[in-house]
């Protein structure tokens, strides 16, 4: 890995050189993937799947070996399991309609936990007050993490799914969802793993995992924004309707009756962000190119030093401190009982040329659990080294004093 392979590192702000924290947002882009987007914008620009023509046929070939890189990155049995959607929040939406129509009725259960992105709540709400179902909130433990033992107490015959993240966008928090899978099973329920924050950091094997479902987002991943993966059991797909409906997810459409196409098309309504989709494929080469065991060890090593300069910062407050985390951490500043609001802490942060993200980070449960308003967020990628972190803890001693 090249920082050079990354033009907006080289950048400046407010006259100062830029130091790029915000990665559990969006992460940074490499050359090799605007380099794919614009060569199959430039030679490969065609619709695909239905052309006979030879330009949508080379798009369309390059769209299904995407689809295969994919299943490859996160150890699918099968490209058939891969959806391409817009992002981890459409999988989840997607999932939760779908998985909704097929299976939830009226006083039936979906568990969630009290520190998912609301991305991982509203669509359940949504679902239980459509389906007059129930959602119940799988509790933390002392370390902020999912409190996985909980699980048996709240699992009955109406439980139909639980959800929860992998990793914790707020506190970086690598969660126990091997231990809530495999309670899961015991009770035959199905599990949805959100990934958006793991995918980047670790390796995925969604079948070591042996989960039900699995959502990430490229944009995340180094890819292009708008493009996202559902990835499910192939006998769960094929049980479950489509979310949506148009062209390409049809077999034969007629005014008495519409049947819908095999796998995993019938997902995947109108026409596919077929660019993003080469794009994406481009980024996960890139992150493989790095080596994704050397990649999770240097973002755990600069985690822990991240954490570590923190705490030896005079008044900083570290949320979930000391436990395994991947790429992030979350913190406050408080002069003696005085919190420092996050929002005044990242912007001058950010005069100084340091991004990083403030307030809730779509996370309001979680806050309320904690009993404050939001947090400053400072989250890693690959391409970040000990200099951004000391560039941190320099500005925001700095931020200290002018607060103070």
């Amino acid at each position: 890995m090249n920082r050079d392979d990354f033009p907006i590192l080289s950048e400046t702000v407010y006259g100062k050189p830029l130091v790029y924290l915000d990665n559990a947002a969006t992460t940074q882009k490499p050359r090799q993937m605007l380099d794919a987007m614009a060569d199959a914008y430039l030679y490969r620009n065609a619709n695909i799947h239905r052309g006979v023509h030879h330009l949508s046929q080379v798009a369309t070939e390059r769209h299904e070996q995407a689809r295969q890189r994919v299943a490859e990155f996160l150890g699918a049995r099968s490209e058939k399991e891969i959806v391409f959607t817009k992002g981890t929040t459409d999988s989840i939406n997607m999932l939760a309609f779908s998985f909704g129509e097929a299976f939830v009725r009226k006083d039936d259960e979906i568990i969630v936990s009290q520190l998912e992105h609301h991305s991982n709540i509203v669509p359940w709400q949504m679902l239980c007050e459509r389906k007059q179902a129930r959602l119940r909130v799988l509790p933390l433990d002392g370390n902020l993490r999912i409190d996985a033992s909980a699980l048996e107490g709240l699992v009955n015959e109406r439980t139909r799914l639980i959800s929860v993240a992998h990793v914790s966008n707020v506190l970086g928090a690598i969660q126990p969802v091997e231990d809530i899978v495999r309670i899961a099973q015991r009770h035959h329920i199905p599990v949805c793993i959100d990934g958006a924050q793991s995918a980047p950091h670790m390796p995925i094997d969604v079948q070591a995992l042996d989960c039900d479902f699995y959502v990430c987002s490229a944009h995340k991943m180094y890819g292009p924004t708008g493009l996202g993966v559902l990835y499910g059991k192939q006998e769960w797909l094929e049980q479950l309707p489509p979310a949506e409906g148009g062209g390409e997810m049809i077999d034969h459409v007629r005014f008495e009756k519409t049947t819908y196409n095999q796998l995993p098309y019938k997902f995947e309504a109108g026409t596919p962000d077929f660019i993003g989709s080469c794009a994406f494929a481009a980024a996960l080469d890139y992150i493989d190119s790095a080596g994704r065991e050397s990649v999770c060890r240097h973002e755990s090593e600069l985690t822990d030093y991240l954490e570590r300069r923190l705490a030896e910062t005079e008044g900083v407050r570290i949320y979930s401190k000391g436990t395994a985390k991947a790429g992030a951490v979350s913190f406050n500043v408080y002069q003696g009982d005085r919190l420092l609001h996050p929002f005044d802490v990242g912007t001058l942060l950010d005069r100084q040329g340091v991004a990083v993200r403030t307030g809730h980070h779509c996370a309001e449960p979680l806050m309320d659990y904690l009993h404050i308003l939001g947090t400053v967020r400072a989250s890693i990628a690959l391409y970040n080294n000990r200099e951004d972190i000391d560039a941190l803890i320099a500005a925001l001693r700095k931020a200290i004093a002018m607060l103070g």
